[in-house]
């Protein structure tokens, strides 16, 4: 990842800050490694998140290479459950930005505010697939 955690930090808390409803935020790698999470969710929490973020982006990438165009491209999820809702946009290379938010929270704003995060920061957040280095051994 190119940017700081620290400096990613911030602007996750600014983002829940701007965003009435917002809960917690985090950013993650495609294959559900955390990166960056809001203080409130804790590590422990960040990481049950993480993998459950990539799991429904896994879900959504095979829905998409079924029934959509064949690319497999997610530019988002919702799933609404009793007591709140995930979202999970698409945020750099192999990167997503996941927020929960209250079950009132106004869907279209927070989709906005997340979609302005990853606008103005996308190139920054990215996540290139984990390679084994090539000097040792699988």
């Amino acid at each position: 990842m190119t940017t700081t955690n620290q400096s990613l930090e911030w602007l996750l808390e600014s983002l829940l800050e701007q965003t009435p409803g917002a809960r917690h935020a985090l950013v993650l790698s495609r294959d559900g490694l955390k990166l960056c999470h809001t203080r409130e969710l804790g590590v422990d929490r960040a990481d049950q998140l993480s993998a459950v973020a990539a799991g429904v982006q896994a879900l959504a990438q095979s829905a998409s290479m079924e029934f959509g165009d064949g690319s497999g491209g997610v530019r988002q999820s919702m799933t609404e459950f009793h007591g709140g809702l995930l979202f999970i946009v698409e945020a750099g290379e192999g990167a997503h930005l996941a927020l929960l938010a209250s079950e009132d929270a106004d869907v279209g704003f927070i989709g906005h505010k997340m979609n302005e995060l990853v606008e103005q920061l996308g190139p920054f957040l990215t996540a290139p697939p984990r390679r084994p280095r090539t000097d040792q051994p699988a």
